[in-house]
C-alpha cells in the first residue's frame, strides 16, 4: 500500500493508494488542518490508525524547498524530515518533493476530464511545460523535456519579486510596499492577496474578517466578485486574475514552455468562470516582443485538486 501526502499551509491531504491493472487507485483519503497539528508524524499516525493499513512505500509533497530530503515549510510551522518519517514508517526510504514538483508528476496520471482548456494554443508535446498554482501561497515549477520524457523541476519563484507592468500594478506595488517589507508575487497571488488588492482599490469598503488576520477573507471576496454583488470585489477579481496571467506568462517565457501552461491550485478551480473569460490568457501574452510566441502556448486549468497527491503517490510507486 502506498502512502502519499500533499502538505500545505492551510490543509494537508493524506491518501492511501493501491496499484490495480497498472493504475493508481485511491483507497482512502483524509484532510487535516495543517495549523491544528504539530507535524507530519502526528497526522500520519492518526490516519494509519484509522485505516489500519500496512504501508510499503511513501512520498510527500511539501510547500517549501527540499534540501537533503528535509523541508522547512514556508507557510506553516512544520519541519518535515524524510529520514525520520522513513524510520517512523519502518521503510528504507521516504521521498520528499516540493508540492509543485509533486503536481508536475501528477499531470502525467490525470485523466483528460481533469483539465479545462482556457486557451488551446498549438500542440507541442515534446517541449517544456510550466505549472503555476496559487493557493495559500504561490507555487511554480517547470517540466523540462529531455528528449525522451518530461523531468519536473521545482522552483521557489513564488517568493520572487512582484513585477508590475502597468501603472496600476506599479501603484499596487507601492501600496503593499508601504505596509510590508517585501512585495513578492505571492503577496498578491495567494489567498491573502485578495484582501490586499481589495484594500488597494477601495480601502473604505470593508467586509467581515478584514480586521482579523486569522480569518480567510478570500472566499467572500471571490464569491461576491463572481456574483457581482460587490463592485470592488469584481474589480479585485479582475485585477488579481490579470496579474496571475502576467506571472504565468513570465514563467512560460523563462522556461520556453511551448508545451503548455498548467494552472493548478485551489483558487483557479473556485474562480473558473473568471479564468475562462479571456483576461488571464490576454495577460499571459502581453509581453515585449514575444506576444505571438506566447499566443501559441496552450493554457489549461487542473480541475482535480488531488493532482499533487497523485503525483506523490506516483513517485513512491515508481521509486523515483
Amino acid at each position: 500500500m502506498i502512502l502519499a501526502g500533499d502538505l500545505g499551509g492551510t490543509k494537508s491531504n493524506l491518501g492511501l493508494f493501491d496499484v490495480q491493472q497498472g493504475k493508481l487507485v485511491k483507497i482512502a483519503h483524509q484532510r487535516y488542518s495543517s495549523r491544528n497539528h504539530s507535524g507530519l508524524q502526528e497526522i500520519v499516525t492518526d490516519f494509519l490508525g484509522i485505516s489500519g493499513a500496512t504501508v510499503t512505500a511513501a512520498s510527500f509533497g511539501v510547500a517549501g524547498p527540499v534540501v537533503n530530503n528535509r523541508v522547512h515549510a514556508t507557510n506553516f510551522p512544520w519541519v518535515v524530515d524524510g529520514g525520520a518519517m522513513a524510520s517512523h514508517l519502518k521503510l528504507n526510504r521516504v521521498r520528499l518533493l516540493n508540492d509543485l514538483e509533486a503536481t508536475a508528476y501528477g499531470l502525467g496520471v490525470l485523466d483528460p476530464k481533469d483539465l479545462e482548456v482556457v486557451h488551446p494554443g498549438v500542440a507541442a508535446p515534446q517541449s517544456n511545460r510550466a505549472i503555476i498554482a496559487a493557493g495559500t501561497g504561490l507555487g511554480e515549477a517547470v517540466l523540462v523535456w529531455d528528449g525522451k520524457q518530461h523531468i519536473p523541476l521545482a522552483t521557489e519563484a513564488g517568493h520572487s519579486d512582484f513585477a508590475p507592468n502597468t501603472n496600476q500594478h506599479a501603484d499596487l506595488w507601492k501600496f503593499i510596499g508601504a505596509r510590508e517589507e517585501f512585495v513578492s508575487a505571492e503577496s498578491i497571488l495567494s489567498g491573502s492577496g485578495f484582501q490586499r488588492v481589495h484594500e488597494f482599490l477601495n480601502p473604505s469598503v470593508r467586509h467581515p474578517g478584514f480586521d482579523d488576520r486569522s480569518i480567510d477573507t478570500a472566499p467572500e471576496i471571490t464569491a461576491q466578485g463572481l456574483s457581482g454583488k460587490c463592485a470592488v470585489c469584481v474589480e479585485t477579481l479582475n485585477l488579481w486574475v490579470e496579474i496571475y496571467g502576467s506571472e504565468a506568462g513570465n514563467l512560460a517565457m523563462r522556461a520556453v514552455a511551448r508545451g503548455g501552461i498548467y494552472v493548478a491550485g485551489g483558487i483557479a478551480v473556485k474562480i473558473l468562470p473568471k479564468m475562462m473569460d479571456g483576461r488571464f490568457a490576454a495577460a499571459v501574452k502581453r509581453k515585449e516582443k514575444l506576444g505571438i510566441f506566447l499566443e501559441q502556448i496552450s493554457i489549461q486549468v487542473v480541475l482535480n485538486e488531488d493532482c499533487p497527491l497523485m503525483g506523490a503517490a506516483f513517485v513512491a510507486w515508481k521509486d523515483l
